[in-house]
C-alpha cells in the first residue's frame, strides 16, 4: 500500500474557501517573455504552466503593476490597468488552472523605486520625497511625497487590478507589501518620513497600506483568496528587525488569508542575496522570520519562502508548525516537478538548486529567466511539442563533465544509443574538485544526481576511458560529441613554474599545499570563490586582479554575494594590480607603475582555462557528424555548459 513520505506537506489547505492540494506554492517570479505591451505570449505562459504540471499548488505571476504610467520598476512588469491584456491573461491563468494548480497575480507598486516611469518622463511617488540610488551603476532617482489625490488613485489602482485579475480567471491575488515596494515604503521608517496621519506612530505607518487591503477585500469579497508578501524584517543597517516585522504582521491578522514572509528589500543590494539567499547562506535562512510571526497570528496563514528545495525540510517545516505553506521560486525553476517527486517518493530525482543567481542575473541582463542546471527553462515550448528524434543515432560522448552528463541525458531521452566515456574513475568533470566546498554542497548533490540519473537510463558509461581518434574510429559511431574540458591559462609570468605556485584545481583536490599566506592571481569567479574558501579554513589570502572591478563572469549577483562575502571575510583585494613575478617569498606585482611585494607562502594561479581545441580536432572528422560544447568550446560556466549540450543534443537525429 501506498504511503505518502510527507504527509504534511500533501496536505491540503483551504483559503477562503478555495482548496490548495498541498503546501508548496510557487512564489511570485517575473514575467517571462512578452508580446508588445507587455503581455504574455506563448512562451511566457509555457513557463508558468509548467510549474503547474509539475505539482504545485498555487502559480503566482510576478511583478505584475496596478499602474502603468508611474509604478514601473522594470520593462518586464505586466500591465493590469490594460485591458487589451484581457486574452493574454485569461490563456495564461486557464494554462495554469487546468492542471489543477490555483493561478495568482502579484499586485505592485515601485512607488519610489520606478525607475521605468521616471525614464519615461513620468513624475514617481513613495510616502516621502527621497532619492533612491539602487544597485551599483544605477542612476539615483528622485520620488515625490504622495499627495492624497495620489494615493487615493493608488488605493483604486489596486481595486481595479484585483478584480481584472478576478476577471481573468485568477484565483488568488498577492499584494506585494515587502522587498522594498510601495506598500513596505510606508511600513518602513527607511522610506516614510512623513509627519501628517500616514507617517510616525506604526499606526500611521500601516494607514495607507491597510486602506489598500481592505478596498481589495471590499471589492473581491470574503470568499476569494488575498496574500500578502511583507519583509519579515528589513535585515539591513538602520532597518526594522523581526519584532517590527511580528507587529505589521498582527496588524495584517485576519484582514488577508495568507502573510507571506520574506525578508530584506530589492532596493539595497547588501541584502538583495538575503532576500533571495546565495549560496554563502544556509537552507531556509529566513524561515526564522515566518516561525516567529507564526506565533503572534491567529486568523491569517503563514508562508516562509528563500533558499527551500528539500522536501524532507519543506516536511519539517510544516509538521513542526513554523509555517503553514512553503513558497519556492528558484526551487520550482530548478526543477518543476519538485512537487510530484516528492509526493511519489522520488526525491532522489529532484534537481536542486546551487543558489547561483544564473536566473535573476539573466532576468536583470537578458529579460528572460533561465536555469544554469535546467536547460529546459526558456525552451518550455520546444519540450512541449518536441518529436522524437526521426532518425535514431550512435552517439558517443567524449567527457563526463557537466555538459557531457546533459548531452548524454538529452541524447538518451530523445532515443538515442548514447556511449559515454569519461578518463577519470568518476563523472562530474573538473567540478568535482570544489563539491566538498561546504558553499558548494548543492553543487556536490547536482553532480551525484546527474550521475544518478544517468545510471537510470541505457547510456552505456566507461570509466578510465579516454576517446583517441583511433579509439573513436572503433566505436565508429554517428555522432561525437566532444565535451573534453579545458586546462588551466598559464601566464608567461617570471616563476609561474615554481615549487609554490599552484593551479586553482589543485588547492581544491589539496587545501594543504595552500600554505598560511596565500596569493591568488586573479579576481574572477574562480579566484575569489577559492579565496573565500581558504579564508574561511583559517588561511590568509589576498587576491590580485589587474582589472579594476573583480569579475562576475556575468552574472551580477554572485558578484555581487561574492563581494560582500569577501567585505565580511575582510579579504584585501588588490585590483588595478598586475602580477609581475613570483618567488619564494611571494608575488611582485605593479601598480601604478609601482612595483610591491606580497608576501606569501603559495601563490596560485586562477588567470583562466583554456579550451582544448586540439584535442577535439583530432576527433572531428571520425564521424558523420561533429559537435563541441561546453569549456571544450568556450570556458565558461555551468549554465552555458548544460544549454550547448542540451541544445546540440535536441538537434541529433533531424536528419539522416
Amino acid at each position: 500500500m501506498y504511503q505518502c513520505k510527507y504527509p504534511n506537506l500533501f496536505s491540503p489547505i483551504t483559503l477562503a474557501g478555495t482548496v490548495f492540494r498541498n503546501r508548496i506554492f510557487a512564489s511570485p517570479t517575473g514575467l517571462q517573455y512578452t508580446e508588445l505591451k507587455n503581455r504574455p505570449n506563448p512562451a511566457g505562459i509555457a513557463y508558468y504552466e509548467r510549474k503547474a504540471i509539475g505539482g504545485a499548488a498555487s502559480v503566482c505571476i510576478g511583478d505584475a503593476m496596478v499602474d502603468s504610467e508611474i509604478a514601473l520598476a522594470n520593462g518586464n512588469h505586466i500591465l493590469l490597468d490594460d485591458e487589451g491584456a484581457a486574452a493574454h491573461l485569461n490563456k495564461l491563468s486557464e494554462a495554469i488552472t487546468k492542471h489543477g494548480a490555483v493561478a495568482s497575480m502579484e499586485l505592485s507598486h515601485g512607488g519610489n523605486a520606478s525607475r521605468i516611469s521616471y525614464a519615461q518622463g513620468n513624475t514617481i511617488y513613495g510616502p516621502s520625497a527621497i532619492e533612491t540610488s539602487g544597485f551599483r551603476g544605477m542612476v539615483p532617482i528622485l520620488a515625490e511625497e504622495m499627495t492624497r489625490e495620489i494615493m487615493d488613485r493608488t488605493v483604486q489602482k489596486h481595486v481595479g487590478a484585483a478584480l481584472f485579475a478576478k476577471q481573468c480567471g485568477f484565483g488568488m491575488i498577492t499584494l506585494h507589501g515587502g522587498h522594498g515596494w510601495l506598500l513596505h515604503q510606508f511600513m518602513s521608517d527607511i522610506t516614510n518620513k512623513r509627519t501628517d496621519e500616514y507617517g510616525g506612530s506604526f499606526e500611521n505607518k500601516m494607514r495607507f497600506p491597510l486602506e489598500v487591503i481592505r478596498a481589495v477585500r471590499s471589492a473581491l469579497g470574503q470568499n476569494y483568496p488575498i496574500e500578502i508578501r511583507i519583509s519579515g524584517s528589513e535585515i539591513f543597517e538602520g532597518g526594522y528587525g523581526i519584532e517590527y516585522g511580528v507587529e505589521i504582521a498582527k496588524a495584517l491578522d485576519g484582514l488577508v488569508d495568507l502573510i507571506h514572509v520574506s525578508a530584506g528589500s530589492h532596493e539595497d543590494p547588501t541584502v538583495f542575496t538575503v532576500t533571495h539567499p546565495n549560496m554563502f547562506l544556509a537552507d531556509g535562512v529566513n524561515v526564522k522570520y515566518a516561525a516567529e510571526i507564526k506565533k503572534h497570528v491567529t486568523k491569517s496563514k503563514v508562508a516562509t519562502v528563500g533558499a527551500l528545495n528539500d522536501p524532507g525540510q519543506l516536511e519539517e517545516i510544516i509538521a513542526s508548525g513554523q509555517a503553514d505553506v512553503v513558497e519556492l521560486a528558484r526551487g520550482l525553476i530548478c526543477d518543476p516537478d519538485l512537487p510530484v517527486k516528492a509526493r511519489t517518493g522520488n526525491d532522489a530525482e529532484i534537481t536542486k538548486c546551487i543558489r547561483c543567481f544564473t536566473c535573476f542575473s539573466n532576468l536583470m541582463t537578458h529579460k528572460h529567466i533561465v536555469c544554469a542546471l535546467n536547460p529546459e527553462i526558456s525552451n518550455e515550448l520546444e519540450v512541449k511539442f518536441a518529436r522524437p528524434a526521426a532518425y535514431k543515432k550512435t552517439v558517443l560522448i567524449a567527457g563526463g563533465g557537466p555538459a557531457g552528463m546533459q548531452a548524454a541525458l538529452t541524447s538518451a531521452k530523445r532515443g538515442h544509443k548514447v556511449i559515454l566515456c569519461e578518463k577519470s574513475d568518476k563523472l562530474g568533470g573538473v567540478l568535482r574538485c570544489e563539491e566538498h566546498v561546504p558553499f558548494k554542497k548543492h553543487l556536490h548533490e547536482y553532480l551525484e544526481h546527474q550521475a544518478y540519473m544517468i545510471s537510470k537510463t541505457d547510456i552505456d558509461v566507461r570509466l578510465g576511458t579516454e576517446v583517441t581518434a583511433e579509439y573513436a574510429a572503433d566505436v565508429a559511431p554517428d555522432v561525437i560529441i566532444a565535451a573534453l574540458g579545458a586546462t588551466p591559462v598559464v601566464m608567461p609570468i617570471p616563476g609561474i613554474d615554481g615549487d609554490n605556485v599552484y593551479f586553482a584545481e589543485e588547492i581544491y583536490k589539496n587545501s594543504d599545499l595552500a600554505g598560511n599566506k596565500t596569493v591568488i592571481l586573479g579576481g574572477g569567479l574562480v579566484g575569489t570563490e577559492l579565496a573565500i574558501y581558504l579564508a574561511g579554513l583559517g588561511k590568509s589570502v589576498t587576491v590580485l586582479e589587474m582589472a579594476p572591478e573583480i569579475g562576475d563572469g556575468g552574472n551580477i549577483l554572485q558578484g555581487q554575494s561574492i563581494e560582500l562575502e569577501l567585505k565580511k571575510l575582510s579579504i584585501p583585494l588588490a585590483l588595478n594590480t598586475k602580477a609581475r613575478e613570483i618567488t619564494k617569498d611571494g608575488v611582485v606585482a605593479e601598480y601604478k607603475g609601482e612595483r610591491t611585494m606580497f608576501e606569501a607562502d603559495t601563490a596560485v594561479s586562477a588567470l583562466g582555462m583554456k579550451p582544448l581545441h586540439d584535442a577535439a580536432d583530432a576527433l572531428r572528422f571520425i564521424a558523420p557528424e561533429f559537435h563541441q560544447i561546453g569549456d571544450c568550446l568556450a570556458a565558461k560556466n555551468i549554465y552555458e555548459a548544460t544549454r550547448t549540450a542540451y541544445s546540440i543534443a535536441m538537434g541529433i537525429g533531424r536528419a539522416v
